[in-house]
């Protein structure tokens, strides 16, 4: 039995991922300092979510559905902090000539 979701819910989704949009624009217009790029994820996180559970239909899909979207999320904080982890310590070995 398929789930339908009213016109109503899309077009709310719609409105939030369009003002999610404009809290981009403003955050990257405003200087933050080093918070610039955590909140402009965040935003980023919550938008991406709004769309794969709702325009997706990961909502009221299968489990198995829910545990592969889950685990795409899991393996990208994973190659995240991987590249993080390169990234931060490429000071520790030090550049010839600096």
């Amino acid at each position: 039995m398929s789930h339908v979701s009213s016109k109503g819910l899309y077009y709310t989704i719609f409105i939030s991922l369009i003002i999610l949009t404009g809290v981009t624009v403003a955050i990257a217009r405003v200087d933050l300092g080093a918070w610039n790029t955590p909140i402009a994820l965040a935003v980023a996180a919550v938008k991406a979510t709004l769309v794969i559970l709702f325009f997706m239909g990961v909502r009221n899909n299968t489990p198995l559905t829910k545990v592969v979207a889950a685990s795409g999320f899991l393996w990208l904080i994973i190659l995240f902090g991987i590249t993080m982890g390169d990234y931060l310590t490429r000071s520790w070995l030090g550049i010839p000539g600096r």
